[in-house]
């Protein structure tokens, strides 16, 4: 992210309330707080240190020139494990159009070259646009944690995908080749 990002990520965030806020973990500060200008500042500021420290890949989606929304790969685990966590939004005006999956597969292939050796989802079962990216690309299904993250108040249900660097990559390569 640079600075000059700051106003279309605040636009984005805070027009997209309704559609981001029920997926998204539960945070200390509210919505607002959320989409400040403080809360860009902080999250670029740890996701530049973060990336440089090889604990993140952190990512903007563009639309020609417009934010549209961010995909981050991580808490990367290097060593024998090489993994990481995939993590994604996108504005709901761009929303089935293509880009979500496509921005993942870029950000997933990203990492594979940069030598991570796994890349995982949890999704919330209702989240049946979320579940569509990851299976557009390939991503297998791998289990159900029970309780696993905390939306808003709630302790959530989620369901496990993944794909390793040695997985048949073909549905991911061909959205990339479109």
């Amino acid at each position: 992210m640079r600075y000059r990002d700051l106003p279309a990520w605040r636009s984005v965030r805070q027009r997209n309330r309704d559609w981001l806020q029920p997926w998204e973990p539960a945070a200390d500060a509210n919505w607002n707080a959320r989409a400040s200008t403080m809360a860009f500042y902080r999250l670029r500021r740890d996701s530049r240190i973060a990336a440089r420290e090889g604990r993140l890949m952190p990512f903007v989606v563009l639309h020609g020139a417009a934010l549209v929304g961010q995909v981050n790969v991580g808490p990367i685990q290097w060593g024998p494990v090489r993994s990481a966590d995939v993590g994604y939004w996108i504005d709901r005006q761009r929303a089935g159009q293509g880009l979500t999956p496509i921005a993942v597969a870029m950000a997933i292939q990203h990492a594979f070259d940069s030598g991570l050796h796994r890349i995982h989802a949890a999704i919330a079962p209702e989240n049946t646009a979320s579940i569509r990216v990851v299976e557009k690309l390939g991503m297998r299904r791998e289990g159900h944690y029970s309780r696993y993250l905390q939306i808003g108040t709630v302790w959530r249900d989620h369901i496990g995908f993944a794909l390793t660097a040695d997985d048949d990559l073909t549905a991911m390569r061909d959205l990339l080749r479109d």
